[in-house]
């Protein structure tokens, strides 16, 4: 059966750089807090740019890099929980954007496991023969949906973008194992209530602030280790694999305890970890998008080594993903 391999990565990050001291200016909160609490000093604000725009530029990019021409990508899947309209999807402006004419296009919602996720469907999709160049992208902007009176939410979350084509391989590389799963008993512990069809815009949503992220952290907390954890070890036994054979995590970037907490119980040292958590805090499906195009780029992954993509989210959802890197 056919499987897919990575041949080029590409990322984009609003100029806008909001640190903790100027969050100190905004809410009651303090860098040290902050620090101490997530392991975020700074993040990205868009100025003026959707989500779309975000994701043309790192997709312009991962395309460059594998040296396709845009009319070449056959499908294009863009992960998003901010897409630019409810419809059409943000993988219709992306298409429109770079010039795509050929390829199918849709978005999925998987909060911050989305890039595994569209990953998985980009894979499943290639190897049934439907398709061959696939783009996958990872495209947020939380600072629209953040609410910045909160500050238990509102200093975790920044802009960005982040993106993949993916192409066929007979080979015994690219993509050996993926793992996804869900809970939806837990969905209220990370939602955003309004703008739905259970709760559509009015007046009085507005007035309660429903329309921005909520989260009840330390229950998500909690649960996170373990969600991650458990997802990555059945990801590599259906790669036929074991914890001691990643070279890299590059785990979803939500919170550094949670990360340094996963390395350890996978029994993991710090140099076999990928972080930029303090760079750019959650920016949600973006954030392992954006973690593995630079991991790549600063040489922290090498041709044969096996990548774990680990990530959680909202939903809750979590999804991991076995790379033999080409």
């Amino acid at each position: 059966m056919l499987s897919v391999k990575i041949v080029g990565l590409g990322k984009y990050l609003p100029k806008k750089v909001l640190t903790n001291h100027d969050l100190e200016r905004m809410v009651d909160t303090s860098d040290e807090w902050i620090t101490t609490r997530t392991g975020i000093k700074r993040r990205r604000i868009v100025e003026g740019e959707s989500a779309s725009d975000l994701g043309t530029k790192a997709a312009r990019r991962a395309i460059k890099a594998a040296a396709v021409k845009p009319e070449d990508i056959e499908l294009i899947i863009v992960a998003t929980i901010t897409p630019d309209t409810q419809f059409p999807s943000t993988a219709c402006y992306i298409q429109k954007n770079i010039g795509a004419k050929k390829a199918a296009v849709f978005d999925v919602s998987a909060a911050c496991s989305g890039f595994v996720y569209a990953l998985a469907v980009a894979k499943g999709m290639i190897s049934a023969g439907l398709y061959k160049n696939a783009l996958v992208v990872g495209s947020e902007i939380l600072s629209s949906i953040t609410d910045w009176s909160d500050r238990s939410t509102c200093v975790l979350f920044g802009d960005g973008a982040g993106a993949a084509v993916v192409v066929p391989t007979t080979e015994s590389k690219g993509i050996l194992g993926i793992h996804l799963g869900g809970d939806g008993n837990l969905a209220d512990l990370l939602i955003l209530p309004a703008g739905g069809s259970r709760l559509p815009v009015s007046k009085s949503t507005v007035e309660n602030r429903q329309h921005y992220i909520k989260m009840r952290g330390n229950e998500v907390f909690k649960i996170a280790v373990k969600i991650m954890v458990d997802t990555v070890v059945k990801a590599l036994a259906n790669s036929k694999l074991r914890p001691q054979d990643i070279d890299l995590l590059v785990p979803h970037q939500a919170n550094l305890r949670i990360i340094n907490a996963v390395a350890k119980r996978l029994g993991l040292e710090e140099n076999r970890v990928f972080v930029n958590i303090n760079k750019y805090g959650n920016m949600s499906s973006a954030s392992t998008a954006v973690a593995l195009c630079e991991a790549y780029e600063s040489g922290r992954i090498k041709k044969g080594d096996i990548v774990a993509l680990d990530t959680f989210g909202g939903g809750l959802v979590w999804a991991s993903c076995i790379i033999r890197w080409d």
